[in-house]
């Protein structure tokens, strides 16, 4: 959300098998719709946004039983959007070392590439969900309805994260 500040650097790399943590290079579109993902094993938050703009928006949390289901979905909006890009928040611990679902993330960044033809990125998400519960406190979103918004909300701030990233490196 652009009222709260990033407490850590943005990390923005793409995915590639030749180097998954090299630097975005200016290379990459300037213009077109984004589509963000905040990956999780249960729920998946999207997000969409603009890249002239470096704008984001929650756009939906993706809730399906298989991988198959979840692709499918996600070739539904791949399909509706367009974008130019896909970005996969890529979880962190505070002290920079990886968590234990990074590993997923890559496979699932990889996967999108190869499936879509997209580039895909990866973002740093340290602390995107607590950024995304604090903004959704503060627009007066609490319990059940908070826990239905946070992946996507999330997934928003891993695009702002990624718009920041893709802006220094320009």
């Amino acid at each position: 959300m652009s009222g709260t500040h990033k407490q850590h650097p943005s990390r923005v790399s793409p995915v590639s098998d030749r180097a998954e943590s090299a630097v975005l290079k200016s290379a990459a579109p300037r213009t077109g719709t984004v589509l963000a993902f905040d990956f999780g094993e249960r729920r998946m938050g999207v997000a969409v946004g603009e890249l002239e703009l470096k704008l984001a928006h929650p756009l939906e949390t993706v809730n399906v039983g298989s991988d198959r289901e979840r692709f499918a979905r996600i070739e539904q909006l791949v399909a509706e959007w367009r974008p130019v890009a896909l970005v996969v928040g890529l979880p962190m611990y505070l002290d920079g070392r990886e968590h234990e679902l990074s590993r997923r993330c890559r496979n699932f960044a990889r996967r999108l590439r190869a499936r879509f033809r997209i580039d895909t990125y990866l973002t740093d998400e340290r602390l995107t969900s607590h950024a995304a519960t604090l903004a959704l406190a503060d627009a007066g979103v609490r319990g059940r309805r908070q826990k239905d918004m946070l992946d996507q909300v999330a997934a928003q701030q891993i695009l702002e994260t990624y718009f920041a990233g893709s802006h220094e490196a320009a």
